[in-house]
Parts: structure tokens; C-alpha cells; sequence
């Protein structure tokens, strides 16, 4: 089973308060089943809302983050209850640990460093540097325009197989939780 699940989402909330009601849920949703939140230690936005969830929900919390997001006070590093916090010089660091402790990656709504963070692992499983799944909660259709451009990518030649066959896409926790399992 998924003990340590790497989640990518916004340190904005963005647009729609659907997401951040959501980020919240899942954040309940993995304490409740006993999955440590592997995150970037954000205090904001979306981040900021589903490391809450995770300790309202009494859930464990492993954050990272590099100092000079602490410096611009960006990240939630102060000890609340079940909240593990792991200070690190570099993006890449932070990056890393997350990765190396993470069973499986998730990516919720977010920005360009959500979709950064969501390609480096994806790619790394691709080159299989690791074979840890790797998914997609496509709230409220959010995912829908990445998927299709995936999807047309590996039509024009420049993906091996289809991206449904490496990447877990789906709109309930459950089942998403249950596939990411499954595809370990």
C-alpha cells in the first residue's frame, strides 16, 4: 500500500474556490488513510490548504523546502502536530528528497512548478530512473487539455505508447488511490 504519497499542486489557490475545497479534502482524505502527505512545505494557496486538511485530519506531514522560500516566508515550517519539516539549499534537493521518499506522485491543480515537478518524475519513470506511478486528480476537468496534448504528442511520434498506459488519470481519490496502488 501507498504509505508516502508526493502530491504537486499551487501555491496559489486559484480561480475556482472548487480547488481549494478540494486540495482540503484530500489532504483529510490521506490522513484518514494513514497516507503521509509528501509536499513542498508551501503555506499558501492550494499547498497551504491541503497540508491543513492533512493535520486537521491528524495525518502526517513531510514537507521540503529550500531556505530562500523560507527567507520570502512562503512555507508552513513552523511544527504544528504530525508536521515534519526538512529545511534544503536547492530546488533540485528538495526535489529529490521528495521523490526518494515518495511511493507514488500526484498532482493536483497548480501552475508552471506543478507541471515541472509533474514532468521530471513522469520523465524519470519513463527512462525508468524509478517505478513509481504517477497520476493526475483531474478536478472539475482541470487535467482535460494536458491529457489531450499528450495524447496527441504520442500520436505524432514523440511518446512511446499512449500516456494512459503511464500515467494514472482520474477525478475520485479513491480510485485514483486504489490505481496508483494497483500500478506499483
Amino acid at each position: 500500500m501507498i504509505k508516502h504519497l508526493a502530491v504537486f499542486l499551487g501555491s496559489r489557490d486559484g480561480n475556482d474556490p472548487a480547488l481549494s475545497e478540494r486540495a482540503y479534502e484530500v489532504g483529510k482524505g490521506l490522513a484518514q488513510r494513514e497516507i503521509e502527505l509528501v509536499y513542498g512545505a508551501g503555506g499558501g494557496g492550494l499547498m497551504g490548504q491541503i497540508s491543513q486538511g492533512a493535520i486537521d485530519g491528524n495525518g502526517k506531514v513531510f514537507g521540503v523546502i529550500p531556505r530562500f522560500m523560507v527567507e520570502r516566508e512562503w512555507g508552513r515550517v513552523e511544527g504544528a502536530p504530525g508536521m515534519q519539516t526538512v529545511v534544503v539549499d536547492t530546488m533540485h534537493e528538495r526535489k529529490a528528497l521528495m521523490a526518494e521518499r515518495a511511493d507514488a506522485f500526484l498532482a493536483l491543480p497548480g501552475g508552471i512548478g506543478t507541471l515541472e515537478e509533474l514532468f521530471e518524475v513522469w520523465t524519470w519513470q519513463t527512462l525508468s530512473l524509478h517505478g513509481k506511478p504517477v497520476g493526475l486528480l483531474n478536478i472539475n476537468g482541470f487535467w482535460d487539455p494536458l491529457v489531450e496534448m499528450m495524447e496527441r504528442i504520442a500520436a505524432a511520434g514523440f511518446l512511446h505508447g499512449s500516456p494512459a498506459e503511464s500515467l494514472v488519470v482520474g477525478e475520485d481519490l479513491d480510485d485514483v488511490l486504489a490505481r496508483l496502488d494497483a500500478a506499483r
